[in-house]
């Protein structure tokens, strides 16, 4: 019963995916993002309870990481590009085309035999586009702006560096993890405040994700990671 309650723990996420297209056709983007990061807690915890309830080794013929890929894909690529398509956050003449080349260059990186590396990385930007979404609806950049940032992530799909895994990683795993509350502690605060969010939240929130990449390049590259 654990492991099967874990699983439906995990599906949930498609429903908040759901949740989160509707927001998405509708014009209600605030709504939208924050089922977006309800989706992410999700996920957050339920590899963790995954493992606390043995789900692998008591339903073996159930495949729980082929149904955390699928709602993954759906609250981490699709839902996003749909955001970035919708809210108008690329130029006219690129949206389509780019949405589209987020969801392909994704699919590509989701069915890598190696997307999650055995010493438990993320080999290539791991399609945190939610999270991309996320700064460009709330950073108000200019869509040409938006598009280079979009561009960069999606080359970065294919270029194998290791990115930190931070529910699984060894090394500096307690600090990663009270920086990554902290930090959806503030997505939330801005989220909530929007759009008359106190000004130091959003470079505030800045400091965890250049700390992520500083960790990922600093466990990538050393031997005891």
């Amino acid at each position: 019963m654990a492991a099967w309650a874990v699983h439906a723990f995990t599906a949930s996420g498609a429903m908040w995916g759901l949740l989160a297209a509707l927001c998405v056709a509708r014009s209600e983007y605030r709504e939208a993002l924050a089922f977006m990061i309800v989706a992410i807690a999700v996920d957050a915890f339920d590899g963790i309870l995954a493992r606390w309830a043995r789900a692998k080794e008591t339903l073996p013929q159930f495949d729980g990481a082929l149904l955390d890929n699928l709602v993954d894909y759906l609250n981490y690529v699709f839902v996003p590009a749909l955001l970035l398509h919708e809210a108008h956050l690329l130029p006219p003449s690129a949206a389509l085309l780019g949405s589209i080349l987020i969801c392909v260059a994704s699919a590509y990186q989701f069915c890598q035999a190696d997307a999650k590396t055995s010493d438990h990385f993320f080999l290539g930007f791991p399609s945190y586009w939610n999270v991309v979404a996320f700064y460009l609806f709330l950073g108000g950049l200019d869509p040409r702006v938006n598009l280079a940032i979009v561009s960069f992530f999606m080359v970065m799909v294919f270029v194998p560096v290791k990115w930190v895994y931070p529910s699984r990683m060894r090394r500096f795993r307690a600090a990663t993890l009270v920086a990554t509350a902290l930090w959806g502690a503030m997505c939330i605060a801005m989220l909530v405040q929007y759009p008359t969010a106190a000004p130091w939240l959003l470079p505030a929130s800045l400091v965890y994700v250049a700390y992520y990449v500083g960790v990922s390049l600093v466990l990538a590259w050393s031997p005891t990671s």
